[in-house]
């Protein structure tokens, strides 16, 4: 399952390719390395947000517990992405819980010596504002799918991303090559695993998905898409 190892494989898309390799240099000179062991956390929603985090190696996903006492999993970021919260207020809360998937190396970037390193270099400000416009939209979208169009319009979306970031085009279809649970798949929505049951019957009955030792293949991706709406966003927006 993704939350019991480490994702690797060259096709992934990560979000640092926004900024220059000279800019990635410099930022990686000010980061200090933090350890972090499978299933710890490197915060807990409610900390401080005083910093920013690039995987060097391993994955983390961001999560939190909705107000009726359900897990919501909204990010998996893997190695070569750059996440957190980074508000204009130095008393701004982490507003999730971010829990390493497998043993990791993280990147720590504290807030003031990113700003004095944006203030000598105008060419990592600029970077930084197309990250920030990035992560905005990305998480705009997500939201958007997840909100407006029902739990079959989440799943649509949800299996989209999953199709985009771990899927193989083979034969008029896409294979998942790495697996989830209906467990993980609820958790992404906001959903009970029954309700995803459910809805994953329906969609494998009416031939758009089946299921090859284990792991998901979209027979039909056109279907799922106008479940959701899809506007045909670029994969590095459109992903999980």
């Amino acid at each position: 399952m993704l939350e019991n190892r480490c994702i690797n494989n060259d096709h992934l898309i990560y979000n640092s390719f926004l900024f220059s390799q000279e800019n990635m240099d410099r930022l990686k000179d000010l980061m200090i390395d933090e350890e972090l062991a499978k299933d710890s956390y490197l915060f807990n929603e409610g900390d401080k947000s005083d910093s920013l985090y690039f995987i060097k190696d391993g994955a983390v996903k961001l999560t939190r517990v909705t107000d009726d006492g359900k897990d919501l999993t909204l990010y998996y970021y893997q190695t070569g992405d750059i996440f957190g919260d980074f508000g204009d207020t130095p008393t701004l809360y982490q507003t999730y819980s971010a829990i390493a998937t497998c043993d990791c190396k993280i990147g720590v970037l504290n807030r003031r010596d990113l700003e004095i390193a944006i203030w000598q270099n105008s060419d990592l400000g600029i970077d930084f504002i197309n990250w920030v416009s990035h992560m905005n939209r990305f998480t705009q979208l997500k939201l958007r799918d997840l909100m407006f169009f029902g739990k079959l319009g989440a799943l649509a979306s949800t299996l989209i991303r999953i199709a985009n970031t771990f899927g193989q085009e083979k034969e008029n279809a896409i294979y998942i090559y790495e697996k989830f649970t209906n467990h993980e798949l609820a958790s992404m929505i906001g959903a009970t695993r029954e309700t995803v049951n459910r809805m994953l019957s329906q969609l494998k009955k009416d031939d758009i998905i089946h299921y090859e030792n284990g792991k998901l293949v979209i027979l039909d991706i056109g279907y799922l898409r106008q479940i959701c709406h899809c506007e045909g966003c670029p994969r590095h927006i459109c992903r999980l």
